[in-house]
C-alpha cells in the first residue's frame, strides 16, 4: 500500500466543512464504543447496525458519507480485535482496552463520497456536508496510477493545514538477488548509526537544537488563559493561535526526522552499491542513558528508518 499526500488548498467555508466530517466521525466511533461496552458478547455485525441506526436518528450522521461512517465502525472493530488478541498472547503490560477519543483529526473515506478530476489535480467530495472541490498540491504523480487503485482518501488536519492522503494499492516489493552481502548497525545516541565496516553517521539531534524553541511556546502555551475576556480579543482564540505555533514547531522537528532518514537511506545505497541481504540493526540499550533520558530517547533512530 502505497500513501500520496497532497496539501489541500480551501477557503474558509471547506474547513469548516472538513472540521464536522471530522467530528461526526469521532461522534461514530464513540458512539460504536460506548454500545460495545454496553452489551458484553455482541459482534462485529451488531456493530455495523449499531452504525446504521445512527444514520437514521441524527441527521448530521446521515450528511457524512455512509462508508466514511464505516471507517469509523473498523477502527473500533480494530481496536477491539487488538485488546483480545494482546489479553489471549498474554502479552506483558497493558492490554490496550479501546478508549474514547477526544481529540481527532482525520476522516477517512473508501471507494465512494469523492471525485476525482480527469486531470487529478483536484477532487470532488460528493457527500452532503459541503465540503466540495478541493485542490491538490504537491509532487507526487498520482495520474500514473487506475482510480480503482486508489481503496482509500483521508483529510487530515495538521499544525500547517489541511491535506488529502490517498492510499493506493500497488506492489512495492522488488525481487532482488542474493548478494550474500551482510551488513550490521549499531544505533546510539552519540552517532546515528555505525555500521559493521566501521562507517559511523552522526546524530544531528533535531529535538535537542529546537528544545529553546520549544520551550518558549509552551511557556506562551501556558501563560494564555482559558474562557473569554471583556474588552479585547477573545482568549480561547489567542489560547488556540499558542497552541497553533507550537504544533508547527513540533511538526517541523518530525519532517526534518523524516527527511534526514530519506538522505540517510539514498547514501548508503552509493555507499553500498547494493543493497545487502542480510540487514542487522542493534536496539538501543535502555541502561546507557542516564540523564535526561526522555530527551535524549526522542532523537534516537526510529523504525522509520
Amino acid at each position: 500500500m502505497l500513501v500520496m499526500e497532497f496539501k489541500a488548498i480551501l477557503k474558509e467555508p471547506q474547513k469548516v466543512a472538513i472540521n464536522e466530517a471530522i467530528r461526526t466521525a469521532r461522534f461514530v466511533r464513540n458512539k460504536v464504543l460506548r454500545f460495545w461496552m454496553d452489551n458484553h458478547g455482541i459482534g462485529k455485525k451488531e456493530l455495523y447496525r449499531y452504525n446504521t441506526q445512527l444514520r437514521d436518528e441524527f441527521e448530521f450522521v446521515k450528511d457524512l458519507n455512509s462508508h466514511a461512517c464505516q471507517a469509523s465502525v473498523e477502527n473500533i472493530e480494530r481496536a477491539i480485535k487488538r485488546f483480545f488478541d494482546n489479553c489471549k498472547n498474554k502479552n506483558p503490560g497493558k492490554k490496550g482496552y479501546p478508549k474514547f477519543k477526544k481529540h481527532s483529526r482525520s476522516v477517512e473515506y473508501k471507494q465512494s463520497g469523492w471525485k476525482l478530476s480527469p486531470d487529478k489535480k483536484s477532487i470532488k467530495f460528493t457527500d452532503k456536508k459541503g465540503i466540495g472541490k478541493v485542490k491538490l498540491k504537491g509532487t507526487w504523480d498520482l495520474w500514473r496510477f487506475d482510480h480503482k487503485l486508489i481503496k482509500r482518501v483521508r483529510l487530515v488536519k495538521k499544525a500547517d493545514g489541511y491535506y488529502v492522503q490517498f492510499c493506493v494499492k500497488v506492489d512495492n516489493s522488488e525481487q532482488l538477488e542474493a548478494t550474500g552481502f551482510t551488513v550490521g548497525l549499531d544505533v546510539g545516541l552519540k552517532e546515528f548509526y555505525t555500521d559493521s565496516d566501521g562507517c559511523s553517521e552522526p546524530n544531528p539531534r533535531f529535538y535537542r537544537k529546537s528544545e529553546k524553541r520549544l520551550k518558549f511556546y509552551q511557556r506562551r502555551v501556558s501563560r494564555k488563559k482559558k474562557g473569554k475576556a471583556v474588552g479585547h480579543a477573545s482568549r480561547t482564540s489567542n489560547r488556540k493561535k499558542a497552541i497553533n505555533k507550537l504544533g508547527r514547531t513540533h511538526l517541523r522537528i518530525s519532517r526534518q526526522r523524516e527527511e534526514h532518514a530519506s538522505v540517510i537511506r539514498w547514501s548508503e545505497t552509493q555507499h553500498w552499491g547494493d543493497w545487502p541481504q542480510g540487514l542487522h540493526l542493534d536496539n538501543l540499550n535502555s541502561m546507557l542513558v542516564r540523564i535526561q533520558p526522555s530527551r535524549n530517547l526522542s532523537d534516537i533512530p526510529t523504525p522509520r528508518y
